[in-house]
């Protein structure tokens, strides 16, 4: 080798940083013991460490939980920023979804997504985690099948999941999509995208009821740019009493 010759270097890749994401179904923080207690839903999701959380069935405003802005008090008690999005806006009564993170985050979309019976919407917010932009979209589901599935299919389109500013970035679609594994909406949704607990290879948990949990109506979905390390659901005794769903949660490389 020549005095002027260096030898190679390779630029030093970036770690891929560890990212835990939890969905919740808080039932307007009304437990299975009939006790409304916002910061009891806290309490559950301060335990689990989530660094990005997706909420649905939130009460803002509305009478029946005395007026409490539930976003706004579950994301205080834990530090956090957050985006609400009122799938139900009546007078000053809302109902609806929310995001909640301590990263840097931007509000994407926000919007109804088709429905014939209950109104159900969509959230969409850009997670700086650092290294990569993540795109996380909220959802809540229909009852009706025919709901689901027009919704889902609402998810995976140009609006949505299919938006050029989200299908080829790292995305990641979490909520409750009141559908098991047997159903149409989630063999759809599972085509385009990976179900975190069947990557991470745990074994089949369910998420509702929480007392006695029976089906897996509560997903995280991934893009294929990101790893799954972990998933699995907090079945804890306080947790089987805050809400009538368990929260699921997968640990995730960006």
């Amino acid at each position: 080798m020549a005095p002027t010759d260096f030898p190679h270097t390779a630029p030093t890749a970036q770690p891929a940083r560890r990212i835990k994401i939890l969905t919740y179904n808080v039932h307007s923080c009304i437990g299975t013991d009939r006790r409304l207690d916002p910061a009891r839903v806290a309490d559950v999701i301060a335990a689990a460490e989530p660094d990005i959380i997706g909420l649905q069935e939130l009460d803002v405003g509305r009478g029946r939980t005395g007026g409490i802005d539930q976003a706004h008090e579950i994301a205080r008690h834990l530090g956090m920023d957050f985006h609400f999005h009122p799938a139900l806006h009546v007078a000053e009564e809302r109902y609806g979804d929310a995001i909640l993170t301590a990263l840097p985050m931007r509000l994407v979309k926000a919007d109804t997504i088709p429905s014939i019976g209950e109104q159900r919407g969509a959230l969409w917010v850009e997670v700086d985690c650092g290294t990569t932009r993540l795109q996380v979209i909220n959802t809540h589901l229909g009852l009706p099948g025919r709901d689901r599935l027009t919704q889902a299919k609402t998810l995976i389109g140009k609006d949505w999941l299919g938006h050029e500013d989200c299908r080829d970035e790292a995305h990641i679609l979490i909520g409750d999509f009141n559908s098991t594994p047997a159903t149409r909406p989630y063999r759809l949704l599972a085509r385009h995208m990976k179900d975190a607990r069947i990557e991470a290879g745990v074994k089949a948990k369910a998420t509702f009821p929480s007392r006695l949990p029976l089906l897996r109506l509560d997903h995280v979905f991934v893009s294929r740019q990101i790893a799954v390390l972990d998933a699995g659901v907090i079945n804890t005794a306080t947790a089987r009493r805050a809400s009538d769903h368990l929260p699921f949660y997968a640990q995730i490389a960006v």
